[in-house]
């Protein structure tokens, strides 16, 4: 399972593409463990924490893995907001100015009655919902298109 998704985030990762992780990479793993699969992904890589991250607190686990660790993050791209949080949350910073969420923790439950509650611009960006392969920013911003062209 692992080399599957170590070979599928390889197929559309480059070595310098930005990525960032929304948590649970390693779910059941020692900083040992987690800096061997590390090692095989390709891009620059930032972690959101999720609940599983319990290797970060490992001595053996190497932190310049991450370019940074966070609970929560937000940036811009081309003007467009998104929020980055481990978990879904109803609202996150510009919700009113129509930013995007971008979430996992769920894995693949309770798809649709958090389509409802979230609405067309949170979205769970976890691997097991998209194939076990990452998903680019430009495929979410596809997502949001689609799910909001669907409204009109």
């Amino acid at each position: 399972m692992n080399q599957t998704m170590i070979n599928n985030w390889n197929a559309v990762i480059g070595k310098t593409d930005e990525v960032y992780i929304l948590g649970d990479l390693v779910v059941r793993g020692n900083g040992k463990q987690a800096n061997e699969v590390l090692k095989q992904l390709n891009g620059v890589k930032y972690l959101i924490k999720g609940n599983h991250e319990h290797y970060l607190d490992d001595p053996d686990f190497d932190n310049s893995h991450f370019e940074w660790v966070r609970d929560y993050y937000s940036f811009k791209y081309n003007k467009q907001t998104i929020v980055l949080f481990h978990y879904p949350i109803l609202e996150w910073d510009k919700f009113y100015n129509n930013s995007i969420h971008l979430y996992g923790h769920v894995h693949n439950k309770k798809k649709e009655y958090l389509r409802n509650i979230l609405g067309t611009r949170a979205i769970n960006v976890g691997v097991d919902v998209n194939e076990f392969y990452p998903i680019s920013i430009e495929q979410v911003l596809s997502i949001v298109k689609a799910r909001e062209s669907k409204l009109l």
